[in-house]
């Protein structure tokens, strides 16, 4: 029906303009022609996630009714989760703001993560642009080249928030798969973690994505300044073949288990996410408006100019796979957290 009434306004205005007539504009976009809509970023700026963030930035509006500019902004610290409260608590629920921010807090509850105050399960999802797998890398210097070494050599990487992927990813690998990270925390974002690595403050990085590579620093894989020693995720990345995945060394069922639960965010490896109760026809727009960005050809171009990974999430199912694992069992919810201290 509303199909045909929007037809039907349409015919009346091109045969006359004579009289006024019951043909509204579309709610959406009265709402957000002349309004600039937020993108915030939970890390610093040049890392992956600002990178990605400000390609989507200059296309989505296209893809909004009413064309809204959409500015960036950084607002980092402990990986995204002073963002994350922000959003759920804070930001006005209109359809104004979104964010996007690490992949594992909305894990942070789940963990038993005090500050975390929010219910991911309760986030206006919008999507990710990559499904993506992470790797543990040690530079060139560190004398670690496999994961031999790693169970035989303490390698210092650094870190960001306490529960983010740059953290969680080395001291589940170190009580389950024996190897000998020693972890600094404090970075504001991966940016910084990985110039911590290249001045000598740290011998690695754990949470990289092969795209973030390609992007904050070119020709590194190529040049062998850093060893990829770990991958992270539910199956390889085929860029890296002969390198291990994570799971794969695990040692019984519930060891795999357990690692499945942390890994799974990297089924959708940058997510992008409002507060909740924006209102049902906004959401629905910016999801829409984020679809159409990433199969759009010109994003496309830009993304693979920039060595971005692209691979769409719907904002469905990244909150599938959180409501999945926000059903794990308590005990080896435990179990975990306990291994994570």
């Amino acid at each position: 029906m509303r199909v045909l009434h929007s037809r039907i306004c349409t015919l009346t205005f091109v045969t006359t303009t004579l009289a006024a007539h019951p043909c509204t504009a579309d709610p959406v976009a009265e709402f957000y022609r002349g309004k600039t809509v937020t993108l915030t970023v939970g890390t610093a700026a040049g890392g992956g996630y600002d990178t990605y963030a400000r390609v989507i930035a200059r296309h989505m509006p296209r893809f909004i009714p009413g064309e809204p500019q959409i500015v960036v902004k950084n607002n980092p610290g402990a990986g995204g989760l002073v963002l994350a409260n922000a959003l759920y608590n804070i930001a006005p629920k209109d359809g104004t703001e979104f964010a996007t921010f690490n992949r594992t807090i909305p894990l942070d509850p789940l963990l038993g993560n005090t500050k975390a105050q929010f219910d991911p399960l309760k986030y206006t999802w919008i999507g990710s642009p990559a499904n993506e797998v992470s790797t543990c890398v040690a530079f060139h210097t560190s004398g670690i080249a496999t994961i031999a070494d790693l169970r035989d050599k303490e390698l210092v990487t650094g870190g960001t928030g306490t529960t983010t992927d740059s953290v969680i990813y080395p001291r589940l690998s170190n009580a389950l798969l024996g190897t000998k990270f020693k972890i600094v925390t404090g970075y504001p974002g991966g940016a910084e973690a990985i110039l911590a690595m290249e001045r000598g403050e740290t011998k690695g990085f754990c949470g990289w994505a092969y795209s973030s590579m390609e992007a904050q620093r070119p020709g590194w894989l190529k040049d062998k300044k850093i060893n990829v020693l770990l991958q992270y995720g539910m199956a390889r990345n085929p860029m890296f073949p002969g390198v291990p995945l994570a799971l794969e060394l695990t040692r019984t069922p519930r060891e795999r288990q357990m690692f499945e639960l942390i890994v799974a965010p990297q089924l959708f490896a940058r997510p992008y996410m409002a507060p909740p109760g924006v209102p049902a026809e906004r959401a629905a727009a910016l999801q829409a408006a984020f679809e159409a960005t990433i199969k759009d050809k010109a994003f496309a171009t830009e993304a693979g100019e920039r060595r971005l990974e692209i691979d769409l999430v719907k904002g469905s199912e990244i909150l599938a796979v959180l409501s999945r694992a926000y059903a794990t069992p308590k005990e080896m919810v435990d179990e975990v957290k306990a291994l994570l201290k």
